[in-house]
C-alpha cells in the first residue's frame, strides 16, 4: 500500500511540475531551430513585399521588387519547404510578423 500512495505522491508533484512551468512560460514560446529562424526571416520579408502589391499580378511588381520577390520565393522553396516538415511550414506561415511600418 506504501508503494502505491508514494508513487500517487510522486505523480502528483510530477503535474503540478508541468502546471507550474507552463504557467510560467507562455504557450507561444516555442523554441525554433536555427533554420527555422531564418526561414520566419525569409517568410516576413517575403510578405512585406506580397503586401506592398495585394492586388497586383507578379507582371506588375517594379523590376527590383519583382527580383527581389523571386529571391525569396526561391530561397523559401529551397531552403525551407524543401527541408522542413509541414507543421514547422505551418507554424512559421501562421506567424509572419504582419505589423511593420515602410521605411524601417
Amino acid at each position: 500500500m506504501a508503494p502505491i500512495i508514494l508513487l500517487a505522491i510522486v505523480v502528483a508533484v510530477a503535474l503540478m511540475g508541468s502546471v507550474l512551468m507552463q504557467s510560467i512560460m507562455p504557450i507561444d514560446t516555442v523554441l525554433l531551430s536555427p533554420l527555422e529562424k531564418k526561414c520566419q526571416e525569409i517568410a516576413n520579408e517575403g510578405y512585406k513585399i506580397h503586401t506592398l502589391y495585394p492586388n497586383s499580378d507578379p507582371d506588375e511588381l517594379l523590376d527590383d521588387d519583382m527580383k527581389r520577390l523571386l529571391y525569396f520565393d526561391d530561397l523559401w522553396m529551397k531552403e525551407c519547404v524543401s527541408v522542413l516538415s509541414s507543421e514547422s511550414i505551418f507554424y512559421i506561415v501562421n506567424n509572419v510578423e504582419r505589423d511593420f511600418s515602410y521605411g524601417e
